[in-house]
């Protein structure tokens, strides 16, 4: 997903790098992928990207949770649906809003980024796991 690294989502980029996660995405297959800002990013407690760096197990959980594999969902696709699986395994809720769709409490800031292999949503926040990454990630 060259698409990924054209934009505001370097922290992500680097960060799929560093769980080697960014293969997956450059393989052929289709994945809908809600990409936090690096803004978003910046809102993480100071201690909690350099956490989850030295936990790749923890990192790569917080990122599969941001990407749904074998299914390109366009925003209108969103707006009918509840939650969706990740490739984490985890399913993602999703919220419609006066203000638009939500993602697990995100805010989809630009949506429909069409990639070579899928669909890229901007969101406003990093996404976390139900079932981890509490500790690196909590205020």
């Amino acid at each position: 997903m060259q698409a990924l690294a054209d934009r505001n989502f370097t922290t992500f980029v680097e960060l799929l790098n560093v769980a080697g996660l960014e293969p997956l995405l450059a393989e052929e297959g289709i994945y809908t992928v809600f990409a936090p800002t690096n803004e978003a990013f910046d809102e993480l407690p100071e201690n909690a990207i350099p956490a989850l760096e030295n936990n790749t197990r923890e990192l790569e959980k917080v990122l599969t949770y941001h990407i749904v594999d074998g299914k390109i969902l366009m925003e209108n696709n969103l707006e009918n649906m509840t939650s969706v699986r990740t490739l984490e395994g985890e399913e993602l809720p999703i919220t419609v809003t006066e203000n638009g769709v939500q993602v697990g409490g995100a805010n989809i800031t630009e949506a429909d980024i069409v990639a070579s292999n899928g669909v890229i949503h901007q969101i406003d926040k990093v996404l976390i796991p139900p079932s981890g990454a509490e500790n690196t990630t909590s205020p």
